[in-house]
């Protein structure tokens, strides 16, 4: 049954601009948030807290943080892959803490090198502190239905993480097609195994546009009673593992389906691309989505 509402969780300012490769001003970053938490969106993936070294786009997490004006009723999102992001993140007051584990070997070993099982026991400790904070844990698995080393990924490889995940105490699992290669059957089968070991209400869906097959995907988890999605602005993002990846499914493109199916969200689409119009201009790019472009938004 398709659900009556369904969850946008805004994943642009961290998934999204982290592998931009120009750098990002921190005032353009806050002004994003706070455009996008304008437009209706209650859930926003703001920064992470991982090594500038690795991530320099992200070495402002801190000032982003205390920059943002929150407001009642958003849950503000980091990501925090170890126990020192974590106790970095901590001051900054952040909702949920999102971490995350491939599904493959393959694909742990040439992006953390380090196996599955490893990865999970370097964040089991973020896990316990978060909760024990009181901080609710998200977690995702990567490359979940299809892995640039391996190719195809197996819906049993996929549910032995999100067991691991789960054993660790992970209250929230999102089912991530990092390089855009899925298909909607693929993606419910995919699904059918989160929902095995969590509740509808906390399993969720991550598909990126590589080949154009976010929205069939999102609408194939919807058939399930799926209701949390996450999304980028102006489909902002891509996996740099994937050939030719267009970056993760566009906000405003997702918006606009759901409205025309009487599915409400609580955003209001103009804001949106308007958030995604400032967007283009901070970073001087042409990103923007199949909606903005076909409305003269883009222009």
């Amino acid at each position: 049954m398709i659900p009556n509402r369904v969850t946008l969780v805004e994943v642009g300012p961290r998934d999204g601009l982290q592998n931009e490769k120009q750098p990002v001003a921190t005032e353009h970053k806050i002004a994003l948030v706070q455009r996008l938490q304008g437009a209706g969106l209650r859930e926003i993936e703001v920064t992470s807290f991982v090594s500038p070294k690795w991530v320099p786009q992200m070495a402002d997490n801190a000032q982003v943080m205390a920059g943002i004006r929150r407001e009642h009723g958003v849950r503000y999102s980091v990501l925090t892959p170890n126990l020192k992001g974590f106790d970095a993140a901590l001051t900054c007051k952040p909702d949920e803490i999102v971490v995350f584990g491939a599904a493959t070997e393959a694909f742990s070993q040439r992006n953390i090198n380090c196996s599955i099982a490893e990865s999970v026991e370097r964040f089991a400790p973020v896990v316990t502190a978060a909760r024990a904070a009181g901080i609710k844990v998200r977690g995702a698995v990567s490359c979940a239905l299809g892995c640039p080393y391996q190719g195809e990924v197996s819906a049993d490889e996929v549910e032995r993480v999100i067991q691991l995940l789960k054993a660790v105490g992970v209250q929230h699992m999102g089912i991530a097609d990092t390089i855009g290669v899925g298909t909607p059957r693929k993606a419910q089968a995919v699904l059918e195994r989160a929902l095995k070991h969590y509740p509808m209400d906390e399993v969720s869906g991550h598909f990126h546009d590589t080949y154009g097959q976010a929205l069939s995907n999102i609408y194939a988890c919807m058939e399930m009673g799926v209701h949390t999605f996450d999304a980028s602005v102006a489909g902002l993002g891509g996996c740099p593992y994937a050939k030719g990846a267009t970056g993760n499914v566009a906000t405003e493109d997702v918006v606009f389906m759901l409205r025309s199916m009487g599915v409400e969200t609580g955003i209001d689409l103009e804001l949106l691309a308007d958030a995604g119009g400032y967007l283009r201009t901070a970073l001087d790019s042409p990103l923007e989505s199949s909606v903005s472009r076909a409305l003269g938004w883009a222009a």
